[in-house]
């Protein structure tokens, strides 16, 4: 199965729960702004491509974010067996978004990467995620941003999670 960092104490579920700091409520609230965070995903998406589900975006933005790799380095990113990434990998060849390619390094070894299809959909439905998120963020308190970029940036390092691609011009109006 896939390797996840390294996590700092606490190790368990059970621990960041119980632990000083109010991790429960932590939980709490991530939990909370993780169904908005989907719900705008899948707003997102649907605005681009309707037959796409989440999961095989995620698929889509893993590469557009890490670049070609093979099947079972893509399963590993994803948290899935080889043959689930698979199946999923033939979907996406069939709707135009992926491309298996000879490693030009080792040419018994396939590489999945996007074709221009592909990271069109990824980059339209972020635009469109990043728009909408942008008015959620714009309806906040301004004296409270700075810590949530601190608090967002944190989770997703401890996560494993790329940054997202930076949009050229970042003046949104706050």
């Amino acid at each position: 199965m896939p390797k996840r960092p390294p996590l700092t104490t606490p190790s368990t579920p059970d621990e960041a729960r119980s632990s000083p700091a109010g991790a429960d409520e932590v939980v709490t609230a991530v939990l909370t702004a993780s169904r908005l965070l989907v719900a705008v995903s899948a707003r997102s998406l649907a605005s681009v491509e309707e037959a796409l589900t989440l999961p095989q975006f995620r698929m889509l933005v893993v590469l557009d974010s890490r670049g070609a790799m093979n099947i079972s380095r893509l399963g590993e990113h994803l948290d899935v067996i080889p043959s689930t990434a698979m199946r999923m990998v033939d979907r996406l060849v069939g709707a135009g978004m992926l491309a298996r390619t000879a490693n030009p390094a080792n040419r018994r070894e396939i590489l999945i990467d996007l074709t221009d299809a592909g990271r069109r959909v990824v980059h339209q439905a972020t635009e469109h995620r990043r728009d909408e998120i942008a008015r959620i963020v714009a309806a906040m308190p301004s004296d409270q941003r700075a810590g949530l970029i601190e608090a967002l940036n944190a989770f997703t390092q401890a996560g494993g999670e790329p940054p997202a691609h930076v949009k050229p011009s970042l003046d949104v109006g706050w």
